[in-house]
């Protein structure tokens, strides 16, 4: 009956080393999956890193281009004011022209050699526009032409 105590503490003996043989495996391919885990995980915190620095670089020529706009957007808001004032000024000339033609027509009966010398004054002065236009013109080519 002792050789039954001796086979069997043979048996659980190479039972333990096989268990240990497996667990010895297993444990090595264990460290060789957190070796490439720890591997993966160090290029992956390069990988934040730069994208990290890339993406605040993004941010700050964002923030530039944003700052720009900006500038230019005021400066555009400027413009359109002038040209608001602009439109206002030549509306306010038109209605005065307006009450001036109103009053020259409701005159013309009384007022006929007023209304000569309105239109005489009238083609002077779009005789001299006009001239003054083929004049601006002639500058111009001239400029462009010497640039």
């Amino acid at each position: 009956m002792t050789w039954i105590l001796y086979v069997s503490a043979l048996i659980a003996a190479i039972a333990f080393a096989v268990l240990v043989v497996y667990l010895v495996q297993t444990l090595k391919a264990l460290r060789t999956t957190l070796n490439h885990m720890a591997s993966t995980v160090n290029s992956l915190e390069q990988q934040m890193t730069g994208i990290a620095r890339e993406t605040e670089r993004l941010l700050n020529n964002t923030n530039k281009l944003t700052e720009d706009i900006q500038e230019k957007s005021y400066a555009l808001n400027t413009i359109f004011d002038q040209v608001k004032e602009v439109g206002h000024s030549l509306g306010t000339l038109n209605e005065t022209f307006r009450k001036i033609s109103s009053q020259v027509a409701s005159g013309t009966e009384r007022h006929s050699d007023q209304v000569e010398k309105v239109v005489e004054w009238s083609s002077a002065l779009m005789r001299i526009w006009q001239k003054w236009k083929v004049k601006k013109k002639a500058t111009e080519e001239y400029l462009d032409e010497k640039n």
